[in-house]
């Protein structure tokens, strides 16, 4: 299964991961923010409602309370007081049409996360299916669908840099106002994110050798 988290502001895939299962999968995209910025909470989440986030995010930042003297010492970890997290549960009928959302809010309030991240988790669908349409590996009932986790990793690391670097996202551009024919300056994910100034090329994407983190 694979686990992937986005910045809402810049679409940038920040963390990706794949593992056997999707609690696994987010475990590692925790352990990946926690080296990136993020070492002692999770940054605020919203997600649909599948995965095992909240003990994904409890396995990694969650901290067993200190013993009172009283009874069992405790050995369940606990979240954080400032956590914010929110699932946005898909209502189906009984024939399986979608009639609505349902907010939960596992960490946090819904107040707090809405006001933070907004209630939609379209831009995360619309990531999804841009995925699915880079990477045949990913795709159902077809010969390119993945059967070597390693393979799948490789070609999911390709597809991230890909998303990133080189293809301008739409909702990303700014306007242009130096009086060229231009009307829209494209932008990246990454240009979005401040990490590059420009749009890459496939072949400077190539032959760039990254810093491992």
């Amino acid at each position: 299964m694979r686990s992937t988290m986005l910045d809402m502001d810049s679409r940038l895939r920040v963390a990706r991961a794949i593992e056997k299962d999707e609690t696994q999968a987010s475990i590692s995209v925790f352990r990946l923010l926690q080296r990136r910025g993020h070492p002692d909470s999770p940054p605020p989440t919203i997600s649909d409602g599948w995965g095992g986030i909240d003990e994904a995010m409890l396995e990694v930042y969650g901290v067993v309370p200190e013993y009172g003297g009283r009874g069992r010492p405790p050995t369940r970890k606990k979240p954080g007081p400032d956590w914010l997290y929110l699932q946005m549960v898909k209502q189906r009928d009984e024939h399986g049409r979608f009639e609505g959302v349902k907010l939960r809010a596992i960490f946090g309030t819904k107040a707090e996360v809405i006001e933070l991240l907004g209630k939609s988790t379209a831009y995360i669908e619309r990531s999804n299916l841009t995925s699915r349409l880079f990477n045949g590996r990913q795709v159902r009932k077809t010969l390119a669908f993945s059967k070597e986790i390693q393979a799948y990793r490789a070609a999911a690391a390709w597809e991230d840099s890909y998303y990133n670097l080189i293809r301008p996202h739409k909702s990303l551009r700014l306007p242009v106002r130096d009086g060229s024919p231009r009307n829209w300056s494209p932008r990246t994910p990454a240009m979005a994110a401040s990490l590059t100034d420009h749009i890459w090329t496939v072949k400077e994407l190539l032959t760039t050798i990254p810093l491992r983190c």
